[in-house]
């Protein structure tokens, strides 16, 4: 049971992004809700830092992945909210130094909104995995 990545040709191919994904009949999908820059003490790590917030995001994100046996390549779609004042090349800097040189990444969304559910958040990535 594979996932099938499709960059088909026509369409930019990127090496952080995929454009599509065939999952597998009978696949296990984990769903990750979104994960913020709070810590395990519920403190918010980072504030005004989008590079630091989102890596405490990653960090939370793969402590999900982790717990339900998955890992980052495991990953098939990701949604990043970003509060639309924030540095996205920062943030981006971030998920690079977790992602690395991998191959066939997720699918991902980016979207810019006025505010995040805390005033103090400048990012939440949300995410779906495909479950070994």
């Amino acid at each position: 049971m594979s996932v099938e990545h499709l960059n088909p040709d026509g369409l930019y191919k990127s090496p952080v992004f995929s454009q599509g994904i065939i999952l597998p009949a009978g696949a296990r999908i984990l769903l990750i809700g979104g994960q913020n820059s709070v810590d395990a003490m519920g403190e918010i790590v980072g504030k005004g830092d989008i590079a630091m917030q989102t890596a405490q995001a990653l960090a939370n994100l793969q402590k999900v992945l982790d717990a339900a046996g998955a890992r980052l390549e495991d990953l098939v779609k990701m949604t990043i909210v970003i509060h639309q004042d924030a540095d996205l090349r920062a943030g981006f800097g971030a998920w690079m130094a977790v992602w690395g040189q991998r191959p066939n990444p997720p699918t991902v969304t980016a979207l810019r909104v006025a505010a995040l559910a805390n005033p103090d958040f400048l990012i939440e990535i949300e995410a779906q995995a495909v479950l070994p």
